[in-house]
């Protein structure tokens, strides 16, 4: 027998010995321990609370139990003779979403002190179950936590528009994963996603074309979808974040209003909104009104991103001239600053917080309304601008939290950063210890993949950009100790998961299986 065999026999025999105590749940827990015991389960099991404020998570709890295994439970009046019980009670850790789960053979019960745990320990549950055969669940001991407060993922429909029903879909997968801030990008060059009451002409202008057909019909959300996705959201403990792009990104926009434009350059036409024009600032402010009423989370993010691609009509725009003139300013990046500084106040003025991309880690604003995102990977000194600035920052950077970017080496739709793509091991791993100190890990909210879509144009290739790789982002967000080994065979079992929704996902198995999506 060769020493190689040896090897290699030896490390199969103690990674089939970890796999066997480890829970098939994605994101693993903090620690947990098998009982060596099945629950049952049947119909007419009951579900429990102690405290009323956990009544609509066992609704929850009641609902999905139906939806993945059929079993019919009821709502218990008492909790001491329920089957699962819901419990507020210390799960022996003070981080907000931390739970604790005990099962044996004839009771379930889940402690938390808040709903946000009570939800993360029925998701474990609710996994152990999907994993389960003949209706038989394994018993564990857990105690868990999340790492990160904010663990995200983005989509932006200005490029391509998905609908209500996508939107939902992902929205399960998000809460599935312990995902918990849903970033959407709404408005952009292509199209304007959403209705804004005081401006029709923004959907039902602006909402026309995408960014591979300038003429198709307008699509967008009307608010009374938005509050239904919402809610459907919040019911899954999961804050949607819209994004309503300013200075640049405006086209869509420009073409509904275009006296709010500010002109653009060449390559970029009818880029940004005017920052010369006083009537602007209070047309902006109307919008961000109607989307602080829909959206609870109390936060919008204003993008602020890439507006030197289209600001060079700013140079020849009087109201500009006059505008830089009064504020003593000289350059165009001092009248970027000044109009997301102005929008930021609007904000403020609502108590929402204000979010931005990375560019805008040069502003000073009010450390605590203030949250920067860092997406450039390239340029890092972005992301110590901000830390220095004393903003909470969320990590999105394009390598690897670009789920645009192509996942395999073979793969040819999609992009690329010389050379570099978003695997999911690269996904699985970040952020590392070198992305950020010690010493600034206060204020690191937590990390976010983004799915820009330009090169997305079907459900289908949604899919294969978002799994497998959603589920190692949840890991890489919950998770301070991994293991890549052992988090791939949780992923393998849950593969049968993702073809039971219809998902065409990659498979890191067997990428053959699925072969990549075009455009």
């Amino acid at each position: 027998m060769s020493k190689l065999f040896l090897i290699f026999l030896f490390f199969s025999v103690a990674l089939i010995g970890l796999t066997q105590n480890t829970p098939p749940i994605i994101p693993l827990p903090k620690s947990f321990q098998p009982m060596n015991e099945v629950f049952k389960l049947k119909d007419n099991l009951s579900i429990g609370v102690n405290d009323p404020s956990f009544e609509k998570e066992a609704q929850y709890l009641q609902k999905q139990l139906f939806v993945v295994k059929s079993i019919t439970v009821f709502l218990a009046d008492n909790e001491s003779k329920a089957d699962i019980v819901l419990k507020k009670q210390d799960p022996g850790s003070k981080i907000a979403g931390a739970y604790a789960m005990k099962m044996d053979h004839g009771k379930i019960t889940i402690s938390a002190m808040d709903d946000a745990g009570i939800f993360n320990g029925i998701v474990s549950l609710l996994q152990l179950v999907s994993m389960s055969k003949d209706n038989s669940v394994s018993c564990w001991n857990i105690a868990d936590y999340p790492l990160y407060p904010w663990r995200g993922f983005m989509l932006d429909e200005s490029r391509h528009f998905f609908g209500k029903e996508k939107v939902k879909q992902l929205l399960d997968w998000m809460a599935f994963y312990k995902l918990n801030r849903f970033h959407w990008h709404l408005t952009d060059d292509p199209g304007w996603r959403i209705e804004i009451k005081k401006y029709p002409l923004l959907a039902y202008i602006g909402g026309i074309g995408n960014h591979t057909n300038r003429n198709a019909e307008a699509a967008y959300y009307t608010q009374d979808d938005i509050s239904e996705i919402v809610n459907y959201a919040a019911e899954r403990k999961i804050a949607i974040i819209p994004e309503i792009d300013m200075p640049g990104h405006a086209r869509a926009a420009n073409r509904a209003y275009p006296q709010f434009s500010g002109g653009g350059s060449e390559r970029y036409p009818d880029f940004t909104f005017d920052p010369g024009n006083e009537k602007t600032y209070q047309y902006l402010t109307d919008i961000l009104k109607e989307m602080n009423v829909l959206f609870p989370s109390e936060m919008i993010h204003l993008g602020g991103d890439e507006v030197h691609f289209g600001n060079e009509q700013w140079n020849s725009n009087p109201g500009v001239k006059a505008l830089m003139e009064k504020q003593k300013m000289s350059t165009l990046a001092e009248v970027e600053k000044y109009f997301m500084v102005r929008m930021a106040d609007s904000l403020y003025a609502m108590n929402d917080k204000f979010l931005a991309w990375d560019e805008m880690a040069d502003i000073s604003l009010p450390i605590n309304k203030t949250i920067i995102f860092w997406w450039r990977h390239d340029k890092p000194e972005q992301l110590k601008k901000a830390l220095d600035k004393n903003y909470n920052v969320v990590l999105c950077p394009r390598i690897p939290l670009y789920f645009d970017f192509v996942q395999d080496s073979t793969h040819v739709t999609g992009r690329r950063w010389a050379g570099a793509f978003s695997d999911l091991q690269g996904v699985y791993e970040f952020p590392g210890k070198a992305v950020v100190g010690k010493a600034r890990q206060d204020q690191i909210l937590g990390i976010q993949a983004n799915l820009w879509t330009e090169t997305v144009g079907t459900g289908t290739r949604l899919d294969y950009l978002t799994f497998p790789r959603m589920s190692a982002l949840a890991e890489a967000a919950w998770s301070e100790k991994r293991d890549y080994g052992d988090f791939l065979h949780r992923l393998d079992r849950q593969l049968p998961l993702y073809r039971a929704e219809n998902i065409y996902f990659f498979n890191p198995f067997a990428a053959s299986d699925n072969p990549e999506p075009q455009y």
